[in-house]
């Protein structure tokens, strides 16, 4: 049980370290298009939270010029 346990908690701080990396511009465009998309965005919980409101143009990606208002 104990090995479970620790295995479970290996994975979610592995996981969370995955989110919290991903914070600048260029890791979140992955596709180099020079914009992020809601999937890309989509790593990132606190960025997907203010999308919306820094999408100023309303087209449903981010430019940098959008992303840098984070």
């Amino acid at each position: 049980m104990k090995s479970i346990n620790k295995t479970l908690a290996l994975i979610a701080l592995a996981s969370s370290s995955a989110a919290f990396a991903a914070t600048d511009f260029d890791t979140l465009d992955v596709d180099g298009s020079g914009t992020i998309s809601q999937s890309e965005a989509s790593i990132d919980a606190k960025l997907m939270s203010m999308f919306s409101e820094l999408d100023t143009d309303q087209n449903g990606e981010l430019s940098k010029e959008e992303f840098s208002e984070a």
